[in-house]
Formats: structure tokens, C-alpha cells, sequence
């Protein structure tokens, strides 16, 4: 073999040896960009999730304290009624 052949033979390797390595840069770029994204996707996801967690809790908040109000309403006049009827009966004693 002649000295320009090997030179080129070698030229050829290093060429397919560099475009093997550009090959794997590129694909490991995009693996990372494809990473960042789905993670990025995935944090607004979580953000969001929360978000309507909070949007539950200041609801269950609002029902729970309109739900103590008509309970606290109830007793009053359940008390009342009682005072009534404790009233009513102490009434028809006395006219027995």
C-alpha cells in the first residue's frame, strides 16, 4: 500500500470516528432537551394541581364555616323552642 492510500483510509476513520461522535452529541442534546421539556411540562402540571387544591380548601373552608353558622342558628332556635314549650307546660299546671 502506497502512503497516500493509508493516509486516506485514515482520514476516512477519523471522519466516521468524529461523525459517530457528532451523532451521539446530537442525540444526547436532544435526549436532554426532550428531558427538560417533559420536566417543565410536568412541574406546571404539579403547580396546577396545587393550585386547585387550594381552590378546594377556601371552598371547604367557606362550607365548613356556613355549616357551623346554620348549626349555631339551629341550636339557638331549638333552644328557643325548648324555653316554649318549658313555658307552655309551666302554664298548664298552673291552670290545672
Amino acid at each position: 500500500m502506497n502512503e497516500q492510500t493509508v493516509h486516506l483510509a485514515n482520514d476516512t476513520v477519523v471522519g466516521a470516528v468524529a461523525g459517530g461522535i457528532g451523532a451521539a452529541g446530537f442525540f444526547a442534546l436532544l435526549i436532554v432537551v426532550v428531558w427538560q421539556i417533559a420536566a417543565t411540562w410536568r412541574a406546571k402540571m404539579l403547580a396546577a394541581r396545587e393550585e386547585q387544591y387550594r381552590q378546594l380548601v377556601v371552598k371547604y373552608q367557606q362550607l365548613l364555616e356556613d355549616n357551623l353558622e346554620l348549626h349555631r342558628r339551629s341550636i339557638d332556635e331549638l333552644t328557643e323552642a325548648r324555653r316554649s314549650i318549658t313555658s307552655m307546660e309551666k302554664m298548664m299546671r298552673e291552670i290545672e
